[in-house]
This record gives C-alpha cells, sequence and structure tokens, in this order.
C-alpha cells in the first residue's frame, strides 16, 4: 500500500492545471499520470489516485453547446410527428439532452410514445442504459468495442434504403457513419447537441507538450481520438510535435480507451502500450496503473503493447 502523503488539491500555481505535481521521484513513488479527459475529468483523477497515481487533469477538449431555440423546436417536431423512422443514439449525452428539453417543452410522455414506435440504434450502453431509463428499450444496440464498425454492423440489419435516418452525434460528424448511410440510400440528417472544440485558452496544453517532451510525466491517458489530436495540433503550433512523438515512443507510457483512439495514435506513428479489453475508463486506469507498477514508473519502457 502506499503510504506517501497525497498532495492536496487545488491548482499548481505556477500552471494553472489541476492536481499538478513533480514526476514519479518527487511524488512518493506515485507515478504522474496526464488526464486529457474533460466532461469526466474529476472522475477519472480519482480513479487515478484510487489506484495509486497522481493525476494531471489538463482538459484538451471544450463541449461548445451547439443547438440554437428553432434547432431544437424542429427536431422536438419531427420526432413528435413520426417524420423520423430510424433514429441513432451516438452518446449517452445526447438522450438526456433530448428528454431535457422535452421535459421543458412539457412533451417528455409524448415523446417516449414516439421513441417506441421508431427503431431506435445506439452506439454503446450509455446511451442505451439511459433510453432505459426513460422507458424506451432501444431496438439494436452495438456491441463492444462499440465504435463505428460495431454501430455499421448493427445497422446493417436494417433496411434503410429511401428512409428518414436521424443522427444524433457526438462533438463531430462520425463520417464513416454518414458516407455508409448516404452509400446505402439513407435520407439522412443530423443533429448536434454540443460541438467538440480545442479549448479557449490553449497555455495548458502547451505546457503539458513540454513537460511530456522533458519526460516530466510517467505517463499519459486518453479516452478520446480528439484528445490526441488537439494535443498534437498544439504541439504543432509550437514546433514540438515531433518531440512529442519521440517522447511517447521513448519513454511515456502511454494508454488508450480503446480501437478508435488506438488507430488514431497509431497513424502518427505512437503505438500505445496499453489498451483494455473493456473501452472504458475504470479498466483503462486499472491496466494503467498495472503497467506502470510492473515495468517500474521514472524508468523508459521497452515498446511492448498489452492489451489487458
Amino acid at each position: 500500500m502506499d503510504t506517501a502523503r497525497r498532495s492536496p488539491p487545488g491548482e499548481d500555481p505556477r500552471s494553472g492545471e489541476s492536481n499538478h505535481g513533480s514526476k514519479t521521484a518527487g511524488n512518493g513513488g506515485r507515478p504522474l499520470i496526464a488526464l486529457l479527459e474533460a466532461r469526466m475529468g474529476s472522475e477519472l483523477a480519482r480513479l487515478v489516485e484510487r489506484h495509486g497515481g497522481l493525476p494531471l487533469s489538463v482538459p484538451a477538449v471544450r463541449e461548445a453547446p451547439e443547438p440554437a431555440t428553432d434547432a431544437v423546436d424542429a427536431l422536438l417536431a419531427e420526432l413528435l410527428q413520426g417524420r423520423c423512422e430510424i433514429l441513432v443514439f451516438m452518446t449517452g449525452v445526447a438522450v438526456a439532452r433530448l428528454f431535457e428539453l422535452a421535459e421543458r417543452a412539457g412533451v417528455r410522455a409524448e415523446l417516449v410514445t414516439s421513441l417506441r414506435s421508431v427503431t431506435t440504434v445506439c452506439r454503446g450502453p450509455k446511451p442505451s442504459a439511459a433510453l432505459r431509463g426513460f422507458g424506451v428499450p432501444p431496438t439494436l444496440n452495438a456491441r463492444e468495442p462499440f465504435t463505428t464498425a460495431e454501430l455499421i454492423d448493427a445497422l446493417s440489419e436494417v433496411v434503410v434504403n429511401g428512409r428518414r435516418v436521424l443522427l444524433l452525434n457526438y462533438g463531430e460528424r462520425c463520417e464513416t457513419l454518414f458516407e455508409t448511410l448516404v452509400a446505402r440510400r439513407a435520407e439522412v440528417h443530423e443533429f448536434w447537441f454540443y460541438r467538440w472544440e480545442m479549448p479557449e485558452d490553449t497555455g495548458p496544453l502547451e505546457r503539458l507538450v513540454r513537460r511530456i517532451v522533458e519526460r516530466d510525466v510517467d505517463a499519459l491517458a486518453f479516452t478520446c481520438q480528439i484528445q490526441f489530436r488537439h494535443l498534437h495540433r498544439v504541439a504543432q503550433r509550437i514546433d514540438l510535435d515531433r518531440s512529442l512523438i519521440r517522447a511517447m515512443n521513448e519513454s511515456v507510457v502511454v494508454g488508450a480507451v480503446g480501437p478508435t483512439c488506438r488507430a488514431i495514435l497509431a497513424a502518427h506513428g505512437v503505438e500505445p502500450h496499453v489498451v483494455p479489453e473493456h473501452p472504458k475508463m475504470g479498466p483503462l486506469v486499472a491496466a494503467l496503473m498495472r503497467y506502470l507498477d510492473t515495468r517500474g514508473a521514472g524508468r523508459p519502457y521497452a515498446r511492448s503493447p498489452l492489451t489487458h
């Protein structure tokens, strides 16, 4: 058991990042894990602490609210009037926001009735659980690891030719899914509750890039592919993108939550050390900490990817 005194929560006055600390040797033997998660950042940090690590939280994504009032009204009208035949939920947040808006408009019961009469398809367990929680059993669910490939596979069971398909997207368009449905001659419409954007202040990300390049963190945990894309874009701006990739390949342990994260890293020449068997934050942190315990934090790591 780690008996080192836990650093008090808060911000480092030198950087502005939360739960900031120095590398392993200066933290009672606890490895410093850089986290780029935004929405679930606090939960992820607590997981790292619970497993004996020291979290360094530097959100790499900002969720910008998207829909205007008239767009929301049009969405609810389409669903309540039965104009949509197939509804694809990409995230649990989309389900929650949809019902929140319906509650405000006083049409929640009508929305439940309407959704029970259409084909509802969920990308993973979060939208599925959220739908069930509102009394709408989903028609189809993508299987693990819940990537676009599994979602397209689930939709292969559905006749989409000439039918109106509504995609409730996450922060950006899923080009592969969109193009597949168009190729199958579906009438595709899209809606966003939020967009993924770069943080307004990229200073913390720039400082994180420099710390990675200087080998001043033990590990990086990616829970979404856009986190790496934004980190890499910031590194390009300060002319450290090659140094960032080199550090990730030579000394900083890299964890990716699932195949999509792994693919974007591999496309930039980085093979993550850890990809958990189940694409969730808990398994990712547990696998990452096991890897660090096995290899010894604070030392260069051999490039031998493990799947736990």
